[in-house]
Order: C-alpha cells, then sequence, then structure tokens
C-alpha cells in the first residue's frame, strides 16, 4: 500500500497510507529505527452515540497545501454528517509532529465530537518490552523504550485536555488492541502497561449546528522523558497552529529558492517537480543519507525493505539535487559516501542512514572464488555527480578534503578493476541488483566516473594521474564498440557474462538501463548505435497494450502483473526515453514529444503527487513502494533536461537569446569537461 502523504524534517519522518493512517515512524534517522513498523495508527470519530474509524466508509481525499511539507487532507462522513479538514506537519526545526483538524458539523443541532487516536508503537522496530504510561505532568501519555520517547498528547476549542486515554496490551492472551476501548466512546483512563502495547487517547469538542470548530494533537520524540516534556511546553507555548504555519512558511521558501522556467512546460509539470523536491527531502535524513523508500509494506515481499541507502540512488538524488540549485542536501551525501568508502576503493551495496552497513544479498564468496559484492555503478556514480556538482558550484573548499579519500580512491579502483580479456570494467552486479557481469549501464557509468576523475586530477593539477584516467576511460570506450554493440541484432547487448568454462557469453536481453552508455557520455544520442538501440528498446519495452510507459526489461518478473506485456512500468525507465528524445531533438516538435512523457509521469502519479516505482499495466495502480526516491529525482533531472533542451532551440524573438536562465559567460569548466570528452574519443580504437 502506498504511502500517499509523507512528512518529515531530516530526523523524525511520518508516513501515511491511502486511509489516513500512520504506518511509518522513523526517529532519529530517516529509514532507520522504524517504530510503527507498518502497524495501524488510526483516527477515530464518535458522535451521537455512534463511531467510525476513517478509512472506507469514510470520502478520503489526501494531498499537501501547494510548495509545502504540510497536508491537506479533507474526510467526508455523510452518515456521521461531518467533514473534517486536516493539516498535519512535522516541524521544520523541532522534532514535533503536529496535527490541526477543523471539524465542520454538516446538521444544524449543536453536537459533541469525540476524536480518538491510536498509537500501535513496535519501538526500534519490535514491541517486545515497551511501555505506556500516562504523564501526569503533562497530560499526554508516553510510550517509551531504552532511548527512545514518544509523547502523545492535544487539546481542542472547547477542551484544553485529553478527554480520555488507555493503555494496554496487545497480540497477547487473546487482546487485540486497546484500540478496541475506544469504539463506544469512552477510555479506561488505564494509566500504564508494559510488553507489547497500544494507547488511545481522546479529545472532545462542541460544535454548533452547520460550524466549525478545531481540534489539534501532536507527537513529541525525543530520547528522554525531560526532552518529550520539553517538546511538549514549546507546543503549548507556540501553539500547534503557528508551529503548522512556519513550517509551511519554511517549506515554501526552500522550494522556491531557484526559479527554473517552468511556465516553459504545463503547469502539472511544474507543480510534479516542486512536490518532486519536497517529497525527496523527505527522504533524506540529517548526517547525509538518501534513502531509496520508506515504505515498510515491502517487507511482506521479501522481509526487507527499500529503507537504505544505496550510493547509485544517492548519487542521482544528489545529482538532481544539484541541477535544481539544493547544494547543502547534496553535499551532505557526497560526505556520507567519503565517510564509508571502503579503503580499497569502493563503495559497498548499501549502507544503513548511521552510516553503518545494510544488509545484502551479494555473497563475498562464489562457485569457490571470493569475489567483491559489489554494484560498480554506485562508486563511479558519486565521482561523476561529485563532477558536476563542482562545475556548478565551484566549491573548491567543500571538495579538498574529498579529493584524496573519495575521487582518486575511488578512480584507482576503477583504473584496476578491469576484464583482463575485454579491458571493460570487471564483473560486477547491476543495477537492478539481479545478474553478476559486464553490463553496459556499469560500462557506461565507470566511464563517467574516470573522466570526471581526470577532470578533477587536472584542475588540482596532477596531469599525469589525469591521463592514466583518461586513457583508462578510452580503451573502455573502444572495448564497448568491440564488445557490447552487437552487429547481428544492431543494438547494444545489456551485458557479458562468463559461463562455466570461462568462455565469454552475451545477453541480449533488452534493457532500458542500456541508457547508460549515453547518459555518461559514453556516446552521443546522435551516434547511429545508439538511435538504433534506443529506438529497439522503446519498440520492445513501450507498455503498448496498457496504460503506456517503458518496462526495465523483456518479461520483467519483478512484482510481474501479465506477461501479456514486456513488465510494468517504471518511472525512471520512462524518463530515460524522454532524456534521449530531448538529448536529440532539434525543433520543437521533438521536445514536444520529451514533454509529453512528463505528462505521462504526471497523470500517473498519486492525487497527492507521489511517485511509486512501478504502475500497473493496465489500471496505472501503484505497484511496489511508494514514494520512490529515484522516481521523483529522475523526474527533477529530466525537467532540467529537457529545460537546457528547450534553451537551445527555442530564442527570444525580441533579443535572440536563450529562454531558459542558462548563463552566457564562457563557462571553463565546462569547456574543459568537452574537451576531455572529445580527446577520450579521439584515443578510441573503434567507433
Amino acid at each position: 500500500m502506498p504511502r500517499d502523504i509523507p512528512v518529515g524534517n531530516g530526523r523524525l519522518l511520518v508516513c501515511f497510507d491511502n486511509e489516513y493512517r500512520i504506518r511509518d515512524l522513523y526517529f532519529p534517522h530517516v529509514g532507520q529505527e522504524n517504530h510503527v513498523n507498518g502497524n495501524y495508527c488510526r483516527v477515530g470519530i464518535w458522535a451521537d452515540g455512534s463511531f467510525s474509524w476513517v478509512g472506507r466508509d469514510w470520502k478520503v481525499d489526501l494531498g499537501y497545501a501547494a510548495d509545502t511539507l504540510v497536508t491537506n487532507v479533507n474526510l467526508l462522513n455523510e452518515e456521521l454528517g461531518l467533514l473534517l479538514s486536516a493539516q498535519d506537519a512535522v516541524d521544520f526545526h523541532e522534532d514535533i509532529y503536529v496535527r490541526e483538524i477543523e471539524i465542520e458539523n454538516l446538521r444544524p443541532e449543536r453536537r459533541e465530537v469525540r476524536i480518538f487516536f491510536t498509537h500501535d508503537f513496535s519501538i526500534y522496530g519490535n514491541n517486545v518490552g515497551d511501555t505506556a504510561a500516562y504523564d501526569p505532568e503533562t497530560g499526554g501519555v508516553v510510550h517509551y523504550k531504552a532511548a527512545r520517547y514518544f509523547l502523545l498528547n492535544g487539546a481542542t476549542e472547547t477542551h484544553p485536555g485529553l478527554f480520555g486515554f488507555a493503555t494496554g496490551q496487545k497480540g497477547i492472551h487473546g487482546l487485540e488492541g486497546t484500540f478496541r476501548d475506544a469504539e463506544d466512546g469512552v477510555l479506561s483512563d488505564n494509566p500504564i502497561a508494559q510488553g507489547a502495547v497500544d494507547s488511545v487517547i481522546s479529545l472532545s469538542i462542541e460544535i454548533d449546528g452547520l460550524s466549525k470548530g478545531k481540534a489539534h494533537y501532536w507527537l513529541a520524540a525525543g530520547e528522554t522523558w525531560k526532552k518529550v516534556r520539553d517538546l511538549n511546553a514549546i507546543v503549548k507555548d507556540k501553539g500547534p497552529g503557528v508551529l503548522i504555519g512556519r513550517t509551511a512558511d519554511y517549506w515554501r521558501l526552500w522550494v522556491r529558492k531557484e526559479t527554473p522556467r517552468l511556465n516553459l512546460l504545463p503547469s502539472s509539470t511544474g507543480e510534479l517537480y516542486r512536490r518532486s523536491l519536497l517529497v525527496l527531502r523527505t527522504q533524506m535524513d540529517w548526517q547525509g543519507g538518501i534513502v531509496a523508500a520508506n515504505d515498510s509494506d515491502i517487507i511482506h515481499f521479501n522481509r526487507d525493505t527499500y529503507s537504505y541507502i544505496w550510493p547509485r540512488d544517492g548519487a542521482l538524488v544528489a545529482h538532481a539535487l544539484d541541477q535544481a540549485g539544493h547544494v547543502m542536501p547534496a553535499q551532505a551525501f557526497y560526505q556520507f559516501a567519503a565517510d564509508v568508502i571502503q579503503r580499497e576503493g569502493y563503495l559497498l551495496h548499501k549502507y544503513n542512514p548511521d552510516r553503518t552497513l545494510a544488509s545484502s544479498w551479494h555473497p563475498w564468496f562464489s562457485d569457490g572464488t571470493p569475489q567483491l559484492p559489489i554494484q560498480e555503478d554506485e562508486t563511479a556514480l558519486v565521482v561523476w555527480a561529485l563532477w558536476h556538482h563542482f562545475v556548478k558550484y565551484r566549491d573548491i573548499e567543500f571538495i579538498k578534503p574529498l579529493y584524496k579519500p573519495l575521487i582518486k580512491s575511488a578512480a584507482d579502483f576503477m583504473l584496476s578493476f578491469r576484464d583482463e580479456e575485454t579491458g571493460l570494467p570487471a564483473p560486477s552486479y547491476d543495477l537492478w541488483e539481479e545478474h553478476r557481469g559486464i553490463w553496459s549501464f556499469t560500462v557506461g557509468s565507470v566511464f563517467g566516473g574516470l573522466t570526471a576523475a581526470s577532470l578533477f586530477c587536472t584542475v588540482f593539477g596532477e596531469n599525469q594521474r589525469a591521463e592514466g584516467y583518461r586513457k583508462a576511460a578510452a580503451e573502455i570506450r573502444s572495448a564497448a564498440s568491440a564488445y557490447l554493440w552487437r552487429e547481428d541484432l544492431n543494438r547494444f547487448c545489456r551485458m557479458l557474462y562468463r559461463n562455466p568454462q570461462g568462455k565469454l557469453e552475451v545477453d541480449v536481453t533488452r534493457d532500458a538501463s542500456i541508457w547508460g552508455l549515453l547518459a555518461f557520455g559514453l556516446y552521443s544520442a546522435d551516434d547511429p548505435k545508439i538511435v538504433s538501440t534506443m529506438s529497439d528498446l522503446r519498440d520492445a519495452l513501450w507498455v503498448g497494450a496498457g496504460v503506456g510507459g517503458m518496462a526495465r526489461y523483456e518479461n520483467d518478473y519483478y512484482h510481474q502483473v501479465s506477461k501479456d506485456v514486456p513488465g510494468n512500468p517504471w518511472f525512471v525507465c520512462t524518463l530515460w526515453l524522454a532524456d534521449y528524445i530531448a538529448e536529440r531533438a532539434t525543433e520543437e516538435k521533438g521536445i514536444a514529444e520529451a514533454v509529453d512523457i512528463l505528462k505521462w509521469v504526471t497523470d500517473h502519479a498519486l492525487p497527492s503527487g507521489i511517485l511509486a516505482e512501478q504502475v500497473h499495466p493496465f489500471t496505472g495502480e501503484p505497484v511496489s513502494v511508494s514514494p520512490l526516491t529515484w522516481s521523483h529525482a529522475t523526474f527533477v533531472a529530466t525537467v532540467h533536461r529537457i529545460l537546457r533542451r528547450i534553451g537551445s532551440i527555442k530564442t527570444c524573438p525580441e533579443c535572440g537569446s536563450p529562454l531558459t536562465d542558462r548563463e552566457k559567460r564562457e563557462d571553463w569548466l565546462q569547456r574543459l569537461y568537452s574537451e576531455a570528452c572529445d580527446e577520450i574519443h579521439g584515443m578510441c580504437r573503434i567507433e
């Protein structure tokens, strides 16, 4: 089930499902220590002796206030005669989640309405040894274990504190959970429970007929009981509405910091662009980790989650943020990568937000032989993205400490990690994490990484080292034309691998990730080999018999819905096609085709603007995790690519200058990059 409206501040992340239930709550790292762990934290309403949990019996409309990380939720129950309008926010500065609910009485008589909030915590990700207790000093309920404390409280306009509370056990001795205590409208006021526990608090408000009233609920997260009491005092002192308002103002300022020419695109594209930036921010930890996704429902698929930092995803997200002008989150990720890189110069499969090594299914030992359990593109893309960051921001003081431990270390590894027979990068695991071999995507990324490293060495005065990296990049390009290009198919293959006898074999499966051969500078979009390859991929992988969009590869098994289509449409793969189309465009008609793909993405986002990993090929419903950070980052990056291309095609009729905000001054770093690419291409033996 997708997470329709995540809200967070880099330390505290709260994720809701499509029935407005809190399903995930992370603290103090985004993506690590899920203290709800997919359980249900519900909202219930009692009025006139009737009770209803918000969900299927309600008309639920989930969204955000424009350009903010404050939700805009509308909940209608005609049978109860109530319309609830809610705003949710995690304060941008304090670890406080606040909810404001405006309740509209649709009937003419004055009524009492009671609101119930349930809390099904599994602190530290498990429900052993939790405690839930009423705190008389604050008038709230505290859930705690070890160094994690969560205080729940609230008030209404007509009742200044809680109307009732209950704590109890769940899931043992036949106890379904304390939330059932709410359904008669009255709570037991049981003050403490330990073990596997849950709790409920209630608020009461009197509302005149055909009138409105407000209720507030909040959660404070901290590492001590004193800390959450202090945060509770901040809420009461400033007022919940003030915290929501200042958080909305902060995110409006953040997302509008830069002003790309979004007016050149459909208005819905601009809205999704800004929403994507905000969603990206919710998936970033305060210590630099960029988490792939925080949708715990995927745990039912393989008993693990996407709540990890893949260096590849992180590099591509950081690159998108750089293009959007958000320098500090990108810098934090690059520092994260520098801190976790292995002494030998490679990055491992994935990491936890606290920089420890995460779970993996890549073995260190296979078929009786040791091997590196890596996806080499993850190492290469960090260096590639970091170069483009430097080109944009010229932040020499930031780059200098990363030059030796990250840039040169990674480049030396890429230089040495080569296949002896072909000269291509040595076999590693692919970006889809399914096969080990020499992947076209990895080859493209290593070329980009080595080229970037050579440029860093040039600007830092190490010309001999730069030449060595550049020579290796040229050899890789020559080898790609010799080995990956298949004359008999008139396209590139996706992978080379060795059979048990050590002979090189070819995997000719059509795979959207072959886009990597052009994405990082190995080939141009106009290269005849790329043109024929991309044309073939589009014909084979476009889900024409369904909702459209590009599948990952032929007969993709992951969350497969039907064998009548090549696979489920993926947002990233579809946007890669838009990148290619935009790069080849020489007139407005070509750009319009790429913009149509942006429209397709917009049309298949959730109403709240959330992008999943995949969509159902026939219904368009989200499949797998949602939101997927990579999907939103790719949308941002593709928007910028298309805007740059528009600027090279369309000019102002009055002054003749580009319509985008491209700088007119000569850019020596960009020129250096172009010259290096030309030199490397000239060194290649095979075209």
